[in-house]
């Protein structure tokens, strides 16, 4: 039986993703190099660590990564005003709290990020826990995250769902022993997953309590 649901962030309750792609891209552009879309494939929903230590292969030497990161979250808050959160998330998680079930988010972003964000749209109070990378060593799609968020819920991997967003996130949740539901976005929708267990184009296209009706049955059965 179902007891919690555990969300991602970037790109599963607001597409930041997208965006973060048109920034990265357009650094690379001002340093005169191209950033393929298999490179940031690898960096989604994990660290971008081994974007700038492409770029500084491109360029053969250092950058001044602090200084490039600084421009680059300057660019993506003037690109993401206006932007709102994904069509269904408030539903899923006012549903889920009628429920009872236990509510709990786990991202390979920093805390500031994230509460940010959930501040600004008001569903801060909807989490019971969350976990980030200041909570943990090692991020997506190691299932550290996942795990802790279980944890702290007070429940075992099994008896949660993850809904994610991106391929490094499912491979971190269903490692962690989590169900996983996918809502790719616009920038991951063609992207390759591994194993999980229902994929959706969005929240809004499935009423939580099918869905959830449909996954205890299967746990059951």
């Amino acid at each position: 039986m179902i007891k919690a649901v555990v969300f991602d962030f970037d790109g599963l309750i607001i597409d930041t993703e997208s965006v973060w792609f048109e920034v990265m891209s357009d650094l690379f552009k001002e340093h005169g190099h191209e950033l393929p879309f298999g490179m940031w494939e690898k960096c989604v929903g994990t660290g971008d660590d081994e974007l700038y230590d492409y770029l500084e292969v491109c360029l053969k030497r250092p950058i001044d990564r602090a200084a490039l990161q600084i421009q680059g979250k300057e660019k993506h808050a003037l690109l993401m005003k206006g932007r709102t959160i994904r069509p269904g998330v408030t539903a899923y998680l006012e549903v889920a709290r009628k429920k009872g079930l236990r509510i709990g988010l786990a991202s390979s972003s920093t805390r500031e990020w994230v509460t940010g964000f959930l501040n600004k749209f008001n569903l801060y109070e909807f989490f019971d826990c969350i976990r980030t990378a200041d909570d943990v060593k090692n991020i997506k799609p190691d299932p550290e995250l996942y795990l802790e968020a279980c944890k702290c819920l007070g429940v075992a991997p099994q008896e949660a769902i993850a809904f994610e967003d991106s391929p490094n996130g499912t491979r971190a949740a269903k490692a962690a022993g989590l169900l996983c539901v996918i809502v790719p976005n616009d920038i991951t929708r063609n992207m390759a997953f591994d194993a999980f267990d229902m994929r959706l184009n969005a929240m809004s296209e499935r009423e939580f309590i099918a869905l959830l009706e449909e996954v205890n049955l299967s746990i059951q059965g």
